[in-house]
């Protein structure tokens, strides 16, 4: 991907205000991480096990103190920020009506209007607050325990929750009646969306972002590393498709392939198109 640094105006920096993960102590580094991947499968808040007592945490909003931090973290930072321009710059070209959103970088867990989020929920959208929560150490997550590295297999994650808000905007979250898995599917397809309008040429001289040979399928290899079977497989050995949360990695590549080739959101129905596993 070709990509350049902005103001970091669509993001909002409160990694110096860290949950503490004392509570780690009673369960071990392989406990917890054994726990925080049965989250990811079956989308039940394992670490809730871990004794609230022991975990101390904070809300956003002022400024937070300065993370201590690197220059790779850094540039991270400087890439979420252009991904989320662009895949609002997108939006606001299709939806005239469009109400922009930020990403909220927060280390370990963070009190969000939706409740209180360890990293190990993953990146979300939180409809109350309209906005994005990201722990940059998902990113490594995804490359070396899921097989999905690359920066368009992040930037996929970052328009995925985007699409959410989408959703929000639209009333298609409240109309979903609760059914996660449509809304999830719809989410991977409003990322292909913004993926099929950042690969057209020409793009990175007007300073927007670009993909490049090979982005396409990081992409899609993301979107396959994270469906519910794989997660689950990983975590516990079977496959509950009763317990999905987001749809397979067969669903999930197939709706992203969909917003990928399409470009048009019209082509994200998942509420009427099912797509079986």
């Amino acid at each position: 991907m070709r990509w350049t640094a902005g103001d970091r105006s669509n993001v909002e920096d409160v990694r110096g205000r860290g949950m503490s993960m004392a509570g780690m102590g009673s369960v071990g580094i392989g406990g917890f991480f054994l726990l925080m991947l049965l989250s990811w499968a079956t989308g039940t808040n394992f670490l809730s096990l871990i004794s609230p007592g022991d975990q101390t945490s904070t809300a956003t909003g002022g400024n937070a103190p300065p993370a201590v931090t690197s220059p790779a973290e850094e540039r991270q930072v400087d890439f979420v920020d252009a991904v989320m321009k662009d895949v609002q710059d997108t939006w606001r070209t299709i939806l005239p009506r469009y109400q922009a959103t930020r990403v909220v970088l927060f280390r370990d867990g963070i009190n969000s209007a939706c409740g209180m989020a360890e990293s190990a929920t993953g990146p979300f959208y939180c409809p109350q607050d309209s906005l994005v929560y990201l722990d940059l150490g998902f990113f490594e997550e995804l490359s070396d325990r899921f097989g999905a590295p690359g920066d368009f297999a992040r930037a996929y994650v970052i328009a995925h929750e985007v699409g959410h808000h989408i959703q929000r905007l639209t009333g298609i979250e409240a109309r979903s009646r609760g059914e996660s898995v449509p809304l999830e599917l719809q989410a991977d397809c409003f990322a292909g969306v913004w993926g099929h309008a950042a690969a057209q040429p020409g793009r990175a001289a007007q300073g927007k972002v670009e993909l490049e040979k090979g982005d396409v399928e990081a992409g899609l290899n993301a979107a396959a590393a994270i469906g519910d079977d794989r997660l689950q497989r990983m975590a516990t050995g079977r496959v509950m498709p009763e317990k999905f949360t987001h749809g397979s990695s067969a669903q999930r590549v197939e709706w992203f392939r969909r917003g990928l080739t399409s470009g048009q959101p019209d082509a994200c129905d998942t509420f009427r198109n099912r797509i079986a596993d």
